[in-house]
């Protein structure tokens, strides 16, 4: 048997000279559920959102996106376009034209990113999911027409009901501005059909429309921006980009859908974890508590020390009994802080009790979003150990040297 461990356990659960001592124990305790709950609960609301902004993105790009390392545009007939469709796992190809025009419907001018793409676009993305005004097409009866993201036509003030057309104006290839700027650019209309809703970064910033239209307003002859492809559900998309990457070389971005809004994504990672490392501070302060609870301990148990010594125990034994007192309140602590903090996920994923503030019948969710992953139930607990460890190390050295000498305990 491990006699230190042995009677600290005995400590912990029994009644101390002085009541205040097990006050502190408690407190102590209580400190470390806080915290730990606090952790693993914040955490998983911050996991939830950044799952909240991938959906949204998820639902408007591809699974995984091909551009070029240098220039805007570039010939699809300079890779092997055969050898990309016949991987096993892609099952949607498409070629996308992308370059900014400035808008104007009215007396309104407003800069976009107009978008050409196939007639398979519905087919590897959810755009109609996304629209909230109108119906998808881009050409219909030989007139052409464009699907606006909601930024664009707020600014523009555009609906999909209104008679007149929206005019796009591109500067012309190798042309310079000149006394007369109108016959720098080419310029060209259509009609809204109808009006999406992703993020505001990208409602703002694209409008769609038919590839064939794209390439005949910025000339692009037979060059394209990017090439657009979707996976099959399960696949490994990891492997796919690794098999990707060596058959288009050096010369192409080959991106995921988390890649193509890299800053985005890497700011939450990066809030996340601030959030994760202050929530750990604070428990490190919390955890002053302990050394309080520790030292007292070491000054009410002197007799129980003085009769161990006698009996033979060494010094380094007694420490452990003091030490493995800490450990087991942060363990304990630990224990019950993540067991609560994953039921009150629990409780917030099934039964949404806490809602968002101003949530309405527009919103896409009426509460907030967890999202519980394992490593960070992990993480959260060792650094509660790790805590643990070191306020219980610290008062434990302390009385050492001023209560275990032979004056002392004698």
């Amino acid at each position: 048997m491990n006699l230190p461990f042995f009677i600290a356990k005995r400590y912990l659960f029994s009644k101390k000279k002085q009541n205040i001592i097990n006050i502190i124990s408690w407190i102590s305790m209580a400190g470390i559920v806080v915290g730990t709950m606090a952790i693993i609960i914040i955490v998983s609301v911050l996991n939830g959102f950044t799952d909240l902004i991938g959906m949204f993105y998820s639902d408007f790009d591809p699974d995984i996106k091909i551009t070029s390392v240098e220039g805007k545009m570039f010939d699809p007939q300079t890779i092997d376009i055969d050898q990309i469709k016949s991987l096993p796992d892609v099952v949607s190809y498409a070629e996308i034209i992308e370059e900014v025009a400035m808008l104007r419907y009215g007396k309104r001018q407003f800069p976009a990113t107009v978008k050409g793409v196939p007639d398979n676009y519905p087919d590897y993305t959810n755009i109609d999911k996304l629209l909230i005004e109108g119906k998808y097409y881009l050409e219909k009866d030989g007139i052409n027409y464009a699907v606006v993201g909601r930024g664009i036509a707020n600014n523009l003030g555009v609906g999909v009901s209104f008679l007149d057309p929206l005019h796009i104006y591109v500067p012309k290839k190798g042309k310079q501005v000149s006394l007369n700027p109108s016959r720098a650019f080419n310029h060209d209309y259509l009609y809204p059909s109808a009006v999406f809703a992703v993020l505001e970064d990208v409602d703002a910033k694209y409008m769609l429309v038919s590839k064939e239209f794209a390439a005949k307003l910025f000339e692009s002859e037979n060059d394209i921006s990017a090439i657009e492809l979707a996976v099959s559900d399960g696949a490994d998309v990891d492997d796919i980009q690794d098999k990707l990457e060596q058959i288009l070389g050096a010369g192409f971005h080959v991106k995921n859908k988390e890649q193509q809004h890299d800053l985005v994504f890497k700011t939450m990672k990066s809030e996340k974890w601030a959030v994760y490392f202050i929530l750990v501070f604070i428990l490190l302060l919390a955890s002053g508590n302990m050394i309080g609870n520790l030292t007292m301990l070491y000054i009410d148990k002197k007799e129980d020390i003085s009769i161990l010594s006698s009996m033979g125990l060494p010094v380094k034994n007694i420490n452990h009994i003091f030490l493995f007192e800490g450990w087991l309140i942060s363990l304990a602590g630990g224990v019950l802080g993540t067991i609560l903090g994953v039921f009150v996920c629990w409780l917030q994923i099934t039964f949404e009790l806490v809602k968002l503030p101003g949530a309405g019948g527009s919103f896409v969710i009426s509460a907030y979003p967890v999202h519980i992953i394992f490593t960070d139930i992990i993480l959260a607990f060792l650094a509660v150990l790790v805590i643990g460890f070191i306020a219980s190390w610290y008062p434990v050295k302390f009385m050492s040297k001023k209560q275990l000498t032979p004056s002392n305990i004698s």
